[in-house]
């Protein structure tokens, strides 16, 4: 496993993140699809195993279980100084809606909140999951620095938003001397490359690290176009993400399994290899279910496209309309 840093700053992490949305209690936080603690127990020391260092997860995945997994499961399978943790604020808890957003409140309400269940006294980086349009961005970053003043974040970093969003939240922390975003975590894939137009170039720019979400689309990368599984019947949000682009991504779909069939790869390794190969990209984000998924995008670390293999996954893409924005 080989380690990068995210973007500019000294925090190295390994070239894959495990995202942990797949682990948690599935009767809670409207992820039925999700894995209880005995099943995500071998994934996580699976991932440990082959030198991923690096976990995001969120407090409002599963509604906090995906956080007691992760603090019930990690802490015996690595020491805390080995492991990169990251997680989110921003979306509503079920059991404390008045908590949600990034109101100065919410936030140090929040970051106590996650560290109780992660059973840590730090996180590695404090992220916001979304924009939020109701409280001040001076509020917000006034109160991210202070969770990192306090010592219960080292760095801090944000989630899906517009260019401009992200540039305001930066300007606003670098005139009060306040801590600055390290890192971006964007939607980045062949199927949704609207983040090119704008933010890819800020964070370029900039010097933030880039560690994309859905990097094979939420699987629709690793399969031919119009197969389901059991997750995507189940999926809201990947409906919302994909439903009325169906047709298009056909086509890039097609390319990529047919790339795959060339090189004798698996599909959802291409898919990754391009995201990985992303100027300005650190570490994809990886969720998975099964060992064989994890398995998969680690043999396929050793895979490198050409430039003109980029190019023809490249080619059948079409403009989308932006989404995930809050």
């Amino acid at each position: 496993m080989q380690f990068k840093r995210l973007g500019q700053s000294g925090l190295k992490v390994s070239q894959l993140c495990l995202g942990c949305m797949s682990f948690g209690n599935p009767a809670r936080g409207g992820h039925p699809w999700t894995l209880p603690q005995g099943q995500s127990e071998p994934l996580l020391r699976q991932a440990v195993e082959a030198g991923i260092n690096f976990f995001d997860t969120a407090n409002v995945y599963s509604d906090g279980s995906s956080e007691e997994i992760l603090g019930d499961t990690l802490w015996t399978l690595a020491r805390r100084d080995e492991v990169v943790l990251a997680t989110k604020v921003h979306g509503t808890m079920l059991s404390e809606p008045q908590m949600r957003g990034l109101s100065r409140r919410s936030i140090l309400h929040n970051i106590d909140a996650s560290l109780r269940r992660l059973k840590t006294d730090h996180v590695d980086l404090y992220q916001t999951h979304r924009w939020d349009r109701d409280t001040p961005i001076e509020e917000t970053m006034q109160a991210l620095h202070d969770v990192v003043r306090s010592g219960k974040a080292r760095y801090i970093g944000t989630s899906t938003m517009w260019a401009w969003q992200f540039a305001k939240a930066q300007e606003v922390a670098r005139r009060n001397g306040w801590t600055p975003f390290i890192s971006m975590q964007n939607q980045i894939n062949l199927l949704y490359r609207e983040e090119e137009r704008e933010m890819i170039p800020l964070c370029l720019d900039q010097g933030v690290g880039m560690i994309p979400w859905s990097p094979i689309a939420r699987g629709r990368l690793a399969r031919p176009a119009g197969v389901e599984t059991d997750r995507t019947g189940k999926d809201a949000y990947g409906k919302f993400l994909f439903g009325k682009t169906e047709a298009a991504d056909a086509a890039v779909i097609a390319e990529v399994q047919a790339l795959a069939g060339e090189l004798g790869r698996p599909m959802a390794q291409v898919a990754m290899a391009w995201t990985r190969q992303k100027p300005g990209v650190t570490a994809p984000i990886v969720g998975v279910t099964k060992a064989s998924q994890l398995q998969d995008a680690l043999d396929g670390l050793t895979l490198t496209l050409t430039p003109d293999q980029i190019a023809r996954l490249e080619a059948p893409y079409t403009p989308h309309l932006p989404l995930g924005q809050e």
